[in-house]
């Protein structure tokens, strides 16, 4: 019986991992507005170490068309200027001297269009991940069966439990998705 508890467990693990997954890679789809997570990808050398940008400036969004990044340190104003160029998310900083100033474009309704599609691939990659791990669980059941570890109908049950877990987890993927889809089409 633990046995069964435990597939179930490192399913559910495995289905939670791929919806946290998810989550941060929707979170770096621009979607017309302001998010400093857009840079989450962005690595600046700071004094011969690639540190992530916001370990080496404040990242903030002081309105919804705008993202303001002040280096702690002002001799890495340009480092981090370079980084943001040589990135990409395609968006040229603002520099005043003190601070980087980036201004999130308006999108068009064909770019909308692709990254609703590329937020779709993304929910798909997950959904996959989700089934996977439902299957290797249901394998694992079927396993313990033949092996007399664990009765038929105790392993029957534990099928439907995988495929409540499954179901769950499918349904928040569909919701985070289409979350993200009214975000990015509203202008």
């Amino acid at each position: 019986m633990e046995e069964v508890k435990q597939y179930l467990n490192d399913a559910e693990e495995s289905m939670e991992m791929a919806t946290m997954a998810l989550e941060e890679k929707l979170g770096r789809i621009r979607a017309g507005r302001a998010n400093v997570h857009i840079l989450d990808g962005i690595k600046v050398d700071s004094y011969g170490a690639m540190m992530p940008l916001s370990n080496v400036a404040n990242l903030s969004t002081p309105d919804a068309r705008s993202i303001v990044i002040k280096p702690w340190d002002k001799n890495m104003l340009k480092v981090i200027e370079k980084a943001i160029i040589d990135s990409p998310i395609g968006i040229m900083p603002e520099n005043n001297g003190e601070q980087l100033r980036l201004g999130i474009p308006v999108l068009t309704e064909e770019r909308r269009k692709e990254l609703v599609k590329q937020c779709s691939k993304e929910a798909e990659q997950s959904k996959v991940s989700i089934r996977n791990a439902r299957r290797d669980a249901i394998e694992l059941l079927k396993k313990s069966i033949k092996n007399s570890a664990v009765p038929e109908d105790v392993e029957k049950d534990a099928e439907a439990d995988c495929q409540k877990l499954h179901d769950k987890y499918i349904k928040k993927v569909d919701e985070m998705l289409e979350e993200k889809n009214k975000e990015i089409m509203t202008v």
